[in-house]
């Protein structure tokens, strides 16, 4: 048991209808944010299905490398990786690329489910303020909300989330452990873990970003 913070579409028909839900104290700081963004002359595309070419690939994965460099280990997917979605499941990709003076700056890659929005990379070349937010989680709000998505999910981590409309919710995996000890004292360690999660989810939504009813 885990958690991950989910932006949940509550049938809002524009991302304002979304901020009038926050306080106004965060609904102002996501304004700002989004000021911020848009502050150098930023122009952000929406790309999926044949509007993704080869080139929009090579762009992100300079993005992808650019993250991969400024963290522990090695970045694991390939280039050809990317052409290789970009040929079986572009209809399901959400490509979000951001410009500044005619050149690509800053990606996020989303794949699009059935009810969902599952933001999952992002990179930049060029540092902004707040173009990060405004990249993968207030951009993949209006796509849910323009797409009739019930969900957002933006990646693990990140408590960060909550002060943009992203609540904290419970994810599970199952595993089996063949050795019996190893099982007994993995399953003693899940067992106050789950207490942990349960407590921190439960202090976190106390300081829920939107309005009290």
């Amino acid at each position: 048991m885990d958690q991950q913070f989910h932006w949940q579409n509550k049938d809002y028909e524009t991302f304002h209808d979304f901020l009038i839900t926050l306080s106004s104290k965060k609904r102002r700081n996501i304004l700002r944010e989004r000021r911020l963004a848009f502050d150098n002359g930023i122009i952000i595309e929406h790309l999926t299905g044949k509007s993704i070419t080869e080139e929009h690939w090579d762009v992100f994965f300079d993005f992808y490398q650019e993250t991969g460099s400024r963290k522990w280990g090695r970045p694991y997917l390939s280039r050809k990786f990317f052409s290789l979605i970009g040929q079986s499941m572009a209809e399901q990709i959400l490509l979000i690329l951001c410009k500044n003076n005619g050149r690509y700056i800053a990606g996020a890659l989303n794949f699009i489910g059935s009810d969902t929005l599952f933001g999952r990379y992002w990179g930049c070349l060029e540092h902004h303020p707040c173009l990060h937010f405004e990249l993968c989680y207030y951009q993949a709000i209006e796509f849910a909300i323009k797409n009739k998505l019930s969900y957002v999910e933006a990646g693990a981590q990140g408590e960060h989330k909550l002060a943009r409309g992203y609540t904290p919710n419970y994810t599970y995996s199952a595993h089996w452990i063949a050795n019996r000890n190893f099982r007994d004292a993995v399953e003693h360690y899940l067992h106050s873990e789950r207490t942990m999660i349960q407590d921190d989810r439960y202090f976190l939504m106390q300081h829920s970003p939107y309005r009290k009813s």
